[in-house]
């Protein structure tokens, strides 16, 4: 019988299929509860604070500035989207949590701008302690925003606001001299740049170039009467590609001269040269987003390979991510050179894989976010709908290093992932799960590219977007020489650049 016991035991499958997934997470599932600003767990027991206060000095609690702070933005009003959220208004449009980094947990810090509505991307300055997000509205122009962010308390302190001069406004990138934000809107799909101060903010009001790829035509669909873009069936398709949609922007992570920008309206990429000097964009290319096997393809977010000359992107109406290989020589060109009517893409189309079950019906489901883990070795996808995320191995041996093979696919526990983000560690990936009001904590084994559901869910109305970042503290350090000066010196003689653009790698700094 004992023997039995340990076969039984021993023949437990690792990763439990798809279809089981959602009901093992759901028995070990804690409640939807919001936790306390402090908050200490000994051997899995939640201690009060009376009994917090007894315990000796140097138990890590929740205030540990060395823990990475979390900042969620949430939806507080559904009526003025292109979409059709169907969660709870969130009271409050921004909280951010203390990341337990030993396992996963979150633990509430701040919780506020109420005033702030529907803001749904958030960007976070790699030098100083500021926050960026921007607002979502089909009729009215969106609202960039720049908060400074304690470090010790997660509070946020809105410092200045800058009008998008364009609707439901959905990406924001920072260039790698960090001059410039690089903005986009997608009902519209106008295109701009905003010129940023040194403490990081704004230099401007409003944005000071804009690129329209409409040209002279107005917007086909009306703000006042469309379709509901959560949907994703033949109808639906074909009214939100009626006009373009741009849905985020990327610069090429080697010299920062092209940006590329996926056009859900026009099954398309653009590549624009970016003139960093003049604060211009100017058309370069377009190359398109896919084959086209299932209808239309949908490209909504692109992401670079930290050390291939790949890039990823997902398209959001074909359930499909897409491989391309980036010409790097001809991107050394253009930095160089410039552009000129001979220049052509810097992309090559050579691999889709699908996000969901060959079973599973497309028009049910629309993709969302797209992040390359930081170890390099995977790509992840979720999937609204199918409710899912999807993962991928980067096969470094394959014919073109970069392409990718599939791995699983994983319940989130919770209904629309919209937007999941890895810790800086790798460890930990937070999903919001938009129309279920909270953000389910994974962990994630970097050896195989398992992803386990910890339990743990925190309440959070209609979350939409998550970031992970450490504050810019200086700390006193041991050790160190009396005199650094000439250190200083030295060190400072070394240009550093930002890697603007990827949201996968933000606040990643490189010596150049």
């Amino acid at each position: 019988a004992i023997l039995a016991q340990v076969i039984k035991l021993l023949s437990f499958p690792r990763s439990p299929p798809i279809a089981d997934v959602g009901a093992m997470a759901m028995r070990i599932q804690t409640p939807l509860t919001e936790l306390p600003p402090i908050d200490t767990t000994v051997g899995g027991v939640r201690l009060s604070p009376d009994v917090v206060a007894t315990l000796p000095a140097g138990l890590p609690q929740c205030t540990d500035s060395n823990w990475p702070i979390v900042a969620v933005c949430s939806y507080t009003r559904f009526d003025n989207l292109a979409h059709g959220p169907r969660g709870q208004q969130a009271k409050h449009s921004m909280t951010t949590f203390r990341l337990n980094p030993n396992d996963g947990s979150l633990h509430k810090l701040f919780a506020g701008e109420p005033q702030v509505t529907n803001p749904a991307f958030l960007r976070w300055h790699p030098r100083v302690n500021v926050l960026y997000g921007c607002t979502e509205d089909v009729k009215e122009n969106g609202e960039i925003i720049a908060w400074r962010v304690d470090p010790e308390r997660g509070s946020l302190e809105k410092l200045c606001t800058a009008d998008a001069q364009g609707t439901s406004t959905c990406y924001l990138t920072l260039d790698a001299e960090l001059k410039n934000m690089l903005v986009v809107n997608y009902w519209d799909a106008t295109i701009g740049i905003l010129p940023l101060n040194s403490d990081g903010t704004f230099a401007a009001a409003e944005l000071t170039y804009i690129y329209d790829p409409k040209g002279s035509m107005g917007m086909t669909v009306s703000a006042d009467n469309h379709v509901n873009h959560s949907e994703n069936d033949a109808s639906a398709q074909a009214e939100r590609q009626k006009d373009p949609h741009s849905h985020a922007i990327v610069l090429d992570p080697y010299y920062g001269c092209v940006a590329y920008v996926p056009d859900l309206g026009r099954d398309l990429i653009r590549e624009l040269h970016y003139d960093s000097d003049k604060g211009r964009l100017i058309p370069l290319s377009t190359t398109p987003s896919g084959l086209k096997r299932h209808g239309p393809e949908g490209p909504r977010y692109i992401e670079f390979h930290p050390e291939l000359p790949v890039a990823y992107v997902v398209n959001e109406l074909s359930s499909e991510v897409a491989v391309f290989v980036v010409d790097s020589e001809a991107l050394k060109q253009i930095h160089q050179s410039g552009i000129n009517e001979s220049t052509t893409s810097t992309l090559t189309y050579v691999q889709a894989v699908s996000t969901v079950p060959e079973q599973w019906t497309r028009s049910k489901n629309t993709c969302g976010r797209i992040a390359i883990h930081p170890s390099g070795r995977y790509v992840l996808c979720s999937n609204r709908g199918h409710d899912s995320v999807a993962v991928f191995r980067v096969e470094t041996e394959a014919e073109i290093p970069g392409m990718l093979s599939p791995i699983g696919i994983y319940q989130t526990t919770g209904k629309t992932p919209r937007h999941f983000k890895f810790d800086p560690s790798g460890q930990w990936m937070l999903v919001s799960n938009q129309d279920s009001n909270h953000v389910a904590t994974f962990h994630f084994n970097v050896a195989s590219g398992e992803l386990k559901f910890t339990g743990t869910q925190t309440l959070v109305h209609s979350p939409n977007f998550v970031a992970c970042m450490f504050c810019h503290v200086t700390k006193e350090l041991e050790g160190c020489v009396e005199d650094l000066g000439e250190a200083k010196s030295k060190i400072s003689k070394t240009p550093v650049k930002f890697r603007g653009g990827s949201e996968s790698f933000r606040g990643l700094l490189t010596l150049v």
